[in-house]
């Protein structure tokens, strides 16, 4: 066995440094936590703040957009000001904004402080792979850490559903937040005594702060036009004026990146026919993975009356089948086929899981009809994340391969947070309509997710055409190298 497998392990150093990663994967844990917990206590969420049907997507979606719009930025800072202190600082804030959230009495302040979250989220999730790099830098001691780092990562998708179940059904929905608080306590603790510092190149070199707020303001006019023209009404002149408005704030941050000396998100880099595929590919696909647990767990409440712990173990194959492909089986199939083939058929099962989810009756059964849904979308997704972001990388020139990583996480959160709205809103609308015509609640009930639930196959699908006629294949071995580090994002 090579000297540095053994030996290096049993210095004092040695040491120091797998605490370290501990304090990485405790930080990292908590983000993919928070991305499902919230999940099974929407309904409890709901009925304790009085959101409105339309409303509530904002509990999911202010995270999601701060989260998406601060990532690069957050990265950039870290090389500027120390990547040590953003992380601290982003555990430190997401703390913070934890207790906010578990102490917010209106839901106008749940999801200021949700966007709070996703802020602090970002400068955590920016960092820790550019720490656990510097931690361990030989190609072997990269591997291991990496593998434990994804195995921890991968299974908070699963702790978190079963967590919100237990947390909200034993105690209330506030304590979904007030878990976060030993997490991240104990996670600064060690981050501080472990990680060592980094010195950053100054801010000098310039901070694209406009570009960051565009990028973030964007997206969330979006969406806020989406939901309240589900309640408002398409043509009706204030839905159009705040259309308008994200247009012409999504025209700004381009512009701006076009002038800016050290732009955010460098345009050049969607000259790549192969970037810009694999991310219109990233942002259509989190319509269906995310929209199934926004709209399932809803659907298993409200429609076939589950508490929130039923919920979170209904949904737990799904988590647990993602992780499970993720980790051992799709860098495989990418070894033996290609990226660009293992990543099609994943968005069709995800797709076919949807379209059964759709069909589901009033009084579903959850063995022959919940479970071949979670099953269905659970594999599907484990075969997209990896093979998505490494054909993503492929197609960037080396001095972008930084910018086209962080482009490709920004797609899939910002891509859930238009999903997730989208999907309120029609279902919201639809319901509002079928109540209007007299058809018994649970009924409509149904019938609103379901037709949102045929939105997210046509997104699916629109997805799995842009892969099949726009994605050229990667190299095999270089797909399976790039998408290590994506296994994390399967439970994002």
């Amino acid at each position: 066995m090579p000297p540095d497998s053994v030996a290096p392990r049993r210095t004092p150093a040695e040491r120091r440094r797998w605490l370290a990663l501990v304090s990485l994967c405790i930080g990292q844990l908590m983000i993919v936590l928070d991305a499902t917990i919230v999940n099974v206590a929407l309904p409890s969420i709901q009925t304790s703040l009085h959101f409105s049907p339309a409303s509530l997507a904002w509990v999911v979606n202010g995270y999601f957009i701060a989260f998406g719009g601060l990532l690069l930025l957050m990265g950039r800072l870290g090389d500027l000001v120390g990547r040590r202190r953003v992380f601290l600082s982003g555990l430190a804030a997401f703390s913070a904004a934890s207790l906010l959230c578990g102490l917010a009495p209106t839901g106008e302040l749940l999801v200021l402080a949700r966007f709070a979250q996703g802020m602090a989220a970002a400068a955590v999730s920016a960092m820790v792979l550019a720490i656990l790099v510097t931690l361990f830098p030989t190609p072997r001691q990269t591997a291991r850490a990496m593998s434990v780092y994804a195995c921890v990562a991968s299974a908070g998708g699963a702790i978190g559903l079963l967590l919100g179940g237990v947390l909200t059904a034993a105690l209330s929905w506030h304590w979904i937040f007030f878990v976060n608080l030993p997490i991240g306590v104990a996670a600064l603790v060690l981050g501080f005594a472990l990680i060592p510092v980094h010195v950053g190149s100054g801010l000098r070199h310039g901070v694209d702060v406009l570009g960051a707020v565009l990028v973030t303001a964007a997206p969330s006019l979006a969406i806020y036009t989406i939901l309240q023209a589900s309640e408002n009404g398409w043509t009706t002149m204030r839905t159009l004026l705040l259309g308008v408005g994200a247009v012409v704030l999504g025209a700004s941050f381009v512009a701006v990146e076009t002038r800016v000396r050290t732009p955010l998100m460098p345009l050049r880099v969607f000259r790549s026919r192969q970037v810009t595929g694999a991310n219109l590919v990233r942002a259509l696909f989190p319509v269906g993975l995310f929209g199934s647990l926004y709209l399932g767990a809803l659907y298993l409440q409200n429609v076939l009356g589950y508490d929130s712990l039923h919920t979170g173990l209904a949904f737990l194959p799904q988590s647990l089948a993602i992780g499970t492909f993720s980790m051992f089986v799709t860098g495989r199939l990418v070894a033996r086929f290609s990226a660009k083939a293992t990543l099609i058929p994943g968005l069709l099962l995800v797709a076919a899981g949807l379209a059964l989810f759709a069909r589901m009756p009033v009084g579903a059964s959850y063995v022959v009809d919940i479970l071949p849904v979670t099953l269905l979308i659970g594999i599907g997704a484990g075969l997209v994340f990896m093979p998505s972001v490494a054909l993503a990388m492929a197609g960037a020139r080396p001095e972008d391969t930084g910018v086209a990583s962080g482009l490709a996480n920004v797609s899939l959160q910002i891509g859930a947070a238009l999903g997730v709205a989208v999907l309120a809103g029609v279902s919201t609308g639809h319901v509002r309509s079928l109540l209007a015509d007299g058809v018994p609640a649970r009924v409509a009930l149904a019938s609103g997710y379901h037709l949102a639930l045929v939105v997210a196959v046509g997104c699916l699908l629109a997805a799995t055409a842009i892969g099949a006629l726009v994605l050229r294949g990667a190299p095999r071995a270089a797909a399976v190298a790039l998408g290590r580090a994506e296994v994390s994002l399967g439970a994002d």
